[in-house]
């Protein structure tokens, strides 16, 4: 198995990745960082870990299907001659919508993680959902990506408290935290054969 990463964001989930591989908890390379922008924090953690970087610029002139076909271009430049069944993409903090035709081309191939207990809060504004909802608990889900948004088959939960005092920001912190714990241990989990792909 080899790892494309998918982000459009600070990267800290994506950085885990990366320190479960420098310790050799996940043998499975990261081959290359896909992302919307230089200026995204997940591409300074990837060039200074010496990981190829393809940025696929958003334009508002073109649907999201013909962007798509150009991210789908640069996945296919990152994975050279790996067959594309041991390529497995993973979305971290990638904050499009994929289109259906990307999604059927990379069909449970694209792993996502979602700050929240799906089918709970998909969607952009989870944490604000559950503060607002005043939930006790919340959580983050780690699944495959299908047509819909945050609404594909479950690969795993992990839930964490919500506390009376809780703001956005911390009620994001302590979700975060399980994404970097658990993301990287999923991972593993597919290269060793113990969760389907």
């Amino acid at each position: 198995m080899q790892i494309i990463a998918l982000s459009s964001s600070r990267g800290t989930t994506f950085q885990a990745i990366l320190d479960a591989i420098a310790r050799g908890e996940l043998a499975s390379p990261c081959i290359g960082l896909v992302t919307d922008r230089e200026d995204r924090g997940c591409v300074a953690k990837a060039r200074a870990a010496k990981i190829p970087v393809r940025i696929v610029e958003r334009s508002r002139l073109e649907s999201r299907e013909d962007y798509d076909r150009r991210l789908e271009a640069a996945f296919e430049i990152l994975r050279g001659k790996t067959s594309k069944k041991d390529i497995v993409i993973a979305a971290v903090g990638w904050m499009w919508v994929l289109s259906p035709w990307l999604v059927h081309r990379w069909i449970r191939r694209i792993v996502n993680v979602h700050p929240s207990l799906l089918p709970k809060y998909p969607g952009a504004h989870a944490h604000r959902d559950v503060l607002k909802a005043g939930d006790g608990e919340s959580g983050m889900t780690i699944h495959y990506i299908d047509e819909g948004v945050d609404t594909g088959p479950i690969l795993l939960q992990k839930t964490c408290p919500v506390l009376p005092d809780d703001t956005e920001d911390t009620l994001k912190s302590r979700v975060q935290a399980l994404e970097v714990e658990w993301y990287p241990k999923v991972l593993g989990m597919m290269e060793r054969g113990e969760m389907n792909i």
